[in-house]
């Protein structure tokens, strides 16, 4: 099997997955940066949990805990991922987007780390706009 061509667009695609189907664990192979999202997502409340695991598989996984909500709806509703491999999308400071007019999250790679809009906005940076979550 060849190699995955935009690995965020992979991990987006697992959660989103696991979520449809009830699943409460989801592995992802490791990154920094899925490590970041899924540090971003858990701070956000749209996970209970997450754990890097460098013993398992040739990288290492990044292990997500799913939560539902007491219907068990999944407490992630959509993803998009917004910047791709072959077209990047860049925000400004003063230009990161809304996602539902504030009711979802904007999820940047910035010089500052990986930082929702919110958290972008007030260190003031700007970054590539990595996804939208609702």
């Amino acid at each position: 099997m060849s190699g995955v061509t935009d690995p965020i667009s992979d991990m987006l695609t697992r959660i989103r997955n696991s979520g449809t189907a009830k699943m409460d664990i989801v592995n992802i192979p490791y990154s920094k940066l899925k490590m970041e999202i899924a540090r971003v997502l858990g701070e956000e409340g749209y996970i209970r949990n997450f754990e890097v695991n460098k013993d398992e598989g040739p990288g290492g996984t990044v292990k997500i805990y799913l939560k539902y909500s007491k219907d068990k709806k999944p407490s992630i509703s959509g993803l998009r991922k917004i910047s791709k491999p072959g077209l990047r999308v860049y925000a400004r400071k003063d230009e990161i987007p809304k996602v539902l007019g504030g009711l979802g999250t904007v999820i940047l790679s910035t010089s500052k780390g990986v930082l929702t809009g919110r958290e972008a906005k007030k260190q003031q940076v700007g970054g590539e706009v990595v996804c939208y979550i609702w």
